[in-house]
């Protein structure tokens, strides 16, 4: 996935032995993201790094609690920042696909079918 000598020069990512570790599953995918554009050759990591440690610097959002969340809120806010400083919107709007998926499937009751965007509303037909 990512190379090892990219993830040591990472500033403040939150890892064990076998990587990087993630509090909440949208962190991950943050962090999936993250590496995949820069995987696709859209900015060398060395710039990425640059991006995040301006982020950190700038100091913890006020409502964040544990420090992997506050780490993927920066994280987040420094890709947002990279993507409309080189102009990405159309590398990320599958990631945002992806998203509304997920959105998509936990607005969904178990057994029944997943709908994009759906707002739930049934159409009984009452005639007769």
């Amino acid at each position: 996935m990512i190379e090892p000598a990219n993830l040591a020069s990472t500033p403040g990512l939150p890892k064990d032995r076998d990587g990087p570790v993630f509090a909440e599953p949208w962190q991950a995918e943050a962090f999936a993201l993250t590496v995949k554009l820069h995987e696709a050759g859209h900015f060398a990591w060395a710039e990425w790094v640059s991006y995040l440690s301006r982020e950190i610097a700038s100091g913890a959002p006020a409502d964040a609690s544990h420090a992997e969340t506050v780490y993927y809120l920066h994280w987040l806010a420094a890709l947002e920042r990279l993507v409309a400083d080189k102009g990405l919107a159309s590398a990320v709007a599958l990631a945002k696909r992806k998203a509304e998926w997920h959105e998509a499937y936990e607005a969904t009751a178990h057994g029944q079918p997943v709908v994009l965007g759906a707002k739930h509303h049934h159409d009984h037909d009452h005639h007769h």
